[in-house]
């Protein structure tokens, strides 16, 4: 057996407070632990009918999907202040993570662009607020309103290398870290390629069209409110599993 592991980023990052409690989501060492012990678990659990030695024999790659941070400049839309997105603390923690990942065996970092596509976004509160005439448009704060970015080109490279795996024969069995149903067309064509799906959500909630599409679901992390069995993934042999700094 062969199993590539894709893991969708920006969901994973989003949910990693949740099925990780205890973590620091903006210290890059600590998510590429986490990221291991995810990879580690998956594996772990294949292996219970495949019975090899070593866990990772059974790894084709893992893949992270995600995007270059925004590296621009602007100006905050009340206050006028100016900010630069390139020395936020979100630009400096994926910059570093993306290195650390990197320099894992058998990983692929596949990044798209995040490119501006309004200025500033009002958030629904505050247009509500607005139209009931609650606040008044002079009221209005920085903390209101949301850069309008967007991240480009992450899904479809996430879509192409599950057809690519699966047309290739690269792996037998495909694990998505994810709660997209966005991937729906991609999984029936790796499912009709004899190719198996298993859906990891990370213990949330998913559109109910993603089962109809896949094989099994399973999480690499304990259920949140379970006190995991194991705090680190053992490391991976002949590989560079200490801290990158």
């Amino acid at each position: 057996m062969k199993v590539a592991i894709l893991i969708d980023g920006g969901y994973f990052l989003k949910r990693l407070g949740s099925v990780k409690p205890g973590i620091d989501r903006l210290d890059a060492e600590q998510v590429n632990k986490a990221i291991g012990q995810l990879i580690y678990e998956h594996l772990s659990q294949l292996n219970e009918t495949e019975r090899a030695e070593n866990h990772y024999s059974l790894l084709y790659r893992c893949f992270f999907y995600d995007a270059l941070p925004y590296m621009e400049k602007a100006h905050l839309p009340v206050t006028r202040r100016s900010i630069n997105y390139a020395t936020s603390d979100q630009a400096k923690f994926r910059l570093a993570l993306f290195e650390r990942l990197r320099r894992r065996p058998n990983f692929s970092v596949r990044l798209g662009q995040v490119r501006k596509e309004r200025d500033w976004i009002l958030s629904e509160n505050a247009q509500k607020a607005l139209l009931n005439g609650t606040r008044k448009p002079e009221e209005l704060t920085d903390q209101d309103f949301a850069p309008g970015l967007k991240q480009k080109a992450v899904d479809m490279r996430l879509g192409v290398d599950i057809t690519s795996i699966s047309l290739k024969g690269q792996a037998d069995t495909i694990v998505l870290v994810t709660g997209d149903s966005d991937f729906v067309p991609a999984a029936k064509l790796a499912r009709r390629e004899g190719v198996r799906v298993v859906l990891d959500p990370l213990w949330q909630n998913v559109d109910t069209s993603l089962f109809e599409h896949i094989d099994a679901v399973r999480s690499g992390f304990a259920r949140p409110s379970d006190k995991p069995a194991v705090t680190d993934a053992p490391p991976n042999p002949g590989s560079d599993d200490r801290p990158n700094d």
